[in-house]
């Protein structure tokens, strides 16, 4: 009796205090101008921590099984203006400053502004690194593995790529014009980066920190998913209203799927049947059958902005850019089953098991 008393304190301590395990579905909101990170129960939709201290957290990555959560906030400022980042606790004075010396002039881009990514610890929220980054950090992506993060960087045209082994700054990659979001292939040895106004995808060598190729893929390419066998992008060409799949080995786009409208966060389903976009200037969803190309379509309003699926669940979260709020969303019907509500405004969700 004791022990299961001391066991129901500890967790009611941890809940309070904003510190919580991880669950068996877990699903991380960044709360824009809120500045915090919630966290949900996706098998019961209930909110079971919010994180606080993260400002203008936008990008939010993470991996299954990996130890850390990145978290990328998009606000910037002038070098010469920025106030070093706290240090975090448990982290010595002369690690934190060492991870906070000067860059070689090489490695950063000429007069860029500096934003702050953080390291988090998944099952706690705890704060273990704070790293500068050239410019401020729109999204990231975490490596299947869990070894790199990579961030985009839309002010400086190019991305930040970061070992999170030694928690540490590793290289500035340029892309092209408005770096978008990125998302890692299988193997973890490259990242496909979307540049808005230069419609292409960007193919870079982690290790080598090199373009190795550019895929021309529309007019204004943001949003980006792979496919789970890992030789398909789905891009979404947000202001033609077209997602376009492109096959990764030739590099070519193989087909355009017609959504209309303004379209924003773009998923697949677990079985990679069914792509599910958010169509943010019409007020709608809409669900894409691969097999036919032929969509299905519900509104949703207003705004539906940022989406994900539910791994394991006939589940999708898909927040507004208007109102302070996620709907829940059947994957099957696309009825709303449920809503949460946010603190400012939901962006890049992260799915762990």
């Amino acid at each position: 009796m004791k022990t299961e008393m001391k066991f129901a304190l500890a967790t009611a301590t941890l809940t309070l205090l904003g510190t919580v395990p991880a669950f068996a579905t877990t699903v991380y909101i960044p709360e824009g101008g809120a500045g915090e990170i919630l966290v949900v129960d996706a098998d019961t939709g209930s909110v079971e921590a919010r994180w606080p201290g993260f400002e203008a957290v936008h990008g939010l990555a993470g991996a299954p099984g990996a130890r850390y959560i990145v978290a990328g906030s998009y606000s910037e400022a002038a070098k010469e203006e920025a106030e070093a980042p706290a240090k975090p606790e448990g982290v010595s004075q002369d690690e934190h400053e060492a991870h906070h010396a000067p860059r070689a002039a090489s490695v950063m881009p000429k007069d860029a502004g500096v934003s702050i990514l953080t390291i988090v610890e998944a099952e706690t929220g705890a704060v273990v690194r704070r790293i500068e980054v050239p410019g401020a950090v729109h999204h990231v992506a975490m490596s299947p593995d869990g070894r790199y993060a990579a961030v985009t960087h839309p002010t400086t045209d190019g991305i930040s790529i970061i070992d999170l082994d030694t928690l540490a700054f590793k290289a500035f990659v340029p892309t092209g014009t408005s770096p978008n979001y990125a998302v890692f292939a299988r193997d973890g040895r490259s990242v496909f980066v979307t540049n808005a106004d230069s419609g292409t995808v960007s193919e870079v060598d982690v290790d080598k920190t090199f373009v190795k190729r550019n895929i021309l893929s529309g007019e204004a390419p943001e949003h980006v998913v792979m496919s789970h066998d890992g030789n398909r992008l789905y891009v979404a060409d947000a202001y033609a209203g077209k997602v376009h799949e492109v096959i990764i080995s030739d590099g070519k786009i193989s087909r355009s799927l017609d959504v209309g409208g303004e379209i924003h966060g773009l998923d697949l389903s677990d079985d990679d049947g069914t792509l599910f976009v958010s169509g943010k200037g019409d007020d709608k969803i809409a669900a894409i059958d691969l097999s036919s190309g032929k969509a299905k379509f519900a509104a949703l309003a207003p705004a539906p902005y940022h989406l994900t699926t539910i791994a394991g669940t006939n589940s999708l979260y898909v927040s507004s850019r208007e109102e302070p709020k996620v709907w829940i969303v059947d994957q099957e019907n696309l009825a709303v089953t449920g809503e949460i509500a946010v603190s400012g405004e939901g962006h890049e969700m992260v799915v762990l098991p």
